[in-house]
């Protein structure tokens, strides 16, 4: 791995394995980190050990934040049927035959909170954690699935305010929702995963791979769903909507600063009131 990735790997048993996220100030997503990802991803698929792996992220305020739009420089899928590397890693990631285990600190929005929508199991920092999807209120649409699995985690009418408000959600309100396995106070977050992951760890490989098969068959969208949700994500980048928003919020973010990612929701109803 380079020293520059976004995307640190370390094994740390023979069973369990930690991704986590550093992209400072704000952990936006870009190019490097979905190939990275995929990447580790796609090695640990035939890895006959593995039977846990945890995310989490090296960024204070930040768990995975949405894409950086200016450095989403992953290649394009190619010919009619291709999947897009996105929607490939997402998708891998909810089939792999390994229990996944996101440590949610900090602020996930955007494609960061379909990623972590993609694993197994969410606990949330209850002080820390913030959730939102901002795409239409940026006037893009979800792209990474969060359309096709937040209705299966939240219900339909959930969902459309999460995704229609774009606002930001605390954890007590994505707990409640169901929005999150649960959330846990913030000093007591790490010590509740490890507790997790060492359980699943001491089980059975086959059995917990067989079982998280089973509710996936019962839980999961159809993957021809997200095909074309990305390709809507996609299209969206470039109508008016979204291009008549996007030189007014770029105004904002220069007055802002980082503080535009601390406080995404409201400055995104700002921006809309100022058009």
């Amino acid at each position: 791995m380079s020293e520059q990735s976004t995307i640190h790997y370390e094994r740390t048993s023979p069973q369990v394995a930690k991704i986590t996220f550093a992209n400072p100030p704000v952990n936006l997503i870009v190019g490097e980190s979905v190939l990275r990802l995929t990447e580790i991803v796609e090695e640990r698929a035939n890895d006959p050990d593995i039977q846990v792996v945890v995310f989490d992220s090296a960024t204070p305020g930040f768990f995975y934040n949405h894409f950086d739009l200016a450095a989403a420089d992953f290649p394009a899928p190619e010919g009619e049927d291709a999947v897009p590397v996105w929607t490939d890693l997402v998708l891998k990631l909810s089939k792999a035959p390994y229990i996944t285990i996101a440590a949610i600190r900090g602020r996930t929005r955007g494609g960061g909170y379909e990623l972590a929508l993609a694993l197994d199991l969410r606990y949330a920092s209850r002080e820390k954690a913030i959730f939102g999807q901002p795409e239409v209120g940026s006037g893009l649409l979800p792209g990474g699935g969060g359309t096709e699995r937040l209705p299966r985690t939240i219900g339909r009418d959930r969902a459309l305010e999460a995704i229609l408000t774009s606002d930001d959600y605390d954890a007590d309100t994505a707990e409640r929702w169901g929005w999150i396995t649960r959330a846990l106070p913030d000093s007591e977050l790490d010590a509740f995963v490890d507790t997790i992951a060492a359980r699943l760890a001491s089980f059975d490989r086959t059995s917990l791979a067989a079982a998280k098969a089973q509710v996936n068959r019962a839980s999961l969208p159809p993957d021809a769903d997200l095909v074309a949700a990305y390709g809507e994500f996609a299209r969206s980048l470039t109508l008016p909507g979204f291009l008549t928003r996007a030189a007014g919020t770029q105004a904002i973010v220069e007055r802002a600063g980082i503080d535009f990612e601390y406080r995404l929701g409201e400055y995104i109803a700002i921006a809309n009131r100022q058009r």
